[in-house]
């Protein structure tokens, strides 16, 4: 029954998200402003991580599900995109390899900042 109400916490600042980017028009996707919501709502402790936490490890342990539609989307309008196909395949490969780069960089300049900071 908790993670009942767990799920019920993060569907509510989903749907809050939905309302406001609706209700006010905005470009941000409602889903988008739920999740920077919910970060507030931990942030300044309105709700606490034991609230959410074990739906949330459930929604990472199975993301790749979640990916299902999208793919489906993509292939319902694959005569579009058709014509794109190398060009999507350059700018993904691409993108994984700046993102890699990136996370690697990111990852040395943390170690270094802080490598006196813990002790082995």
């Amino acid at each position: 029954m908790k993670i009942y109400f767990q799920f019920m916490y993060i569907l509510l600042f989903s749907m809050i998200g939905e309302i406001l980017s609706t209700g006010l028009n905005l470009p941000i996707p409602g889903s988008i402003i739920g999740m920077i919501l919910l970060f507030l709502a931990l942030k300044f402790r309105v709700i606490r991580l034991r609230q959410i936490y074990d739906a949330g490890q459930f929604m990472i342990e199975n993301m790749t599900i979640l990916f299902l539609p999208a793919g489906v989307g993509i292939m319902s309008h694959w005569d579009a995109i058709s014509k794109y196909w190398w060009q999507i395949i350059v700018i993904t490969v691409l993108a994984i390899v700046v993102n890699i780069a990136v996370i690697g960089f990111v990852t040395q300049f943390v170690k270094h900042r802080f490598e006196g900071d813990y002790k082995k």
